[in-house]
């Protein structure tokens, strides 16, 4: 059974900084494309940041030159630098495989006080 676990959210001011991280437990963490998703309350769950297998990033337009995606094959972890937070960033932060259905983890709360 694969299981995420996420943490590093706290509160913090506008202009701060957090790294998220992701342990993704089994075996299938080196061979996917992972993604970091968000949902604020009231709104769809979307995703903010990926990484192909093979180290390459995409993000998403609101996010990106302040969040930075990163992954540890090693330690089947995968990272969320954010940098220059704002309000608007404040959510409930996640991680997943890209193309594999998993159960959710719990998330870790970002919130981002102005």
């Amino acid at each position: 059974q694969v299981q995420l676990v996420e943490s590093g959210g706290g509160l913090v001011q506008a202009g701060g900084s957090l790294r998220l991280s992701c342990v993704v437990s089994g075996s299938i963490f080196s061979a996917n494309d992972m993604g970091w998703y968000r949902q604020a309350p009231g709104k769809q769950r979307e995703l903010v940041a990926a990484i192909t297998s093979g180290g390459s990033t995409n993000y998403r337009d609101s996010v990106k030159g302040r969040f930075t995606i990163s992954r540890d094959n090693a330690k089947n972890t995968v990272y969320l630098q954010m940098s220059s937070l704002k309000p608007e960033d404040t959510a409930v932060y996640y991680c997943s495989p890209l193309w594999v259905v998993v159960p959710w983890g719990q998330g870790t709360q970002v919130t981002v006080s102005s």
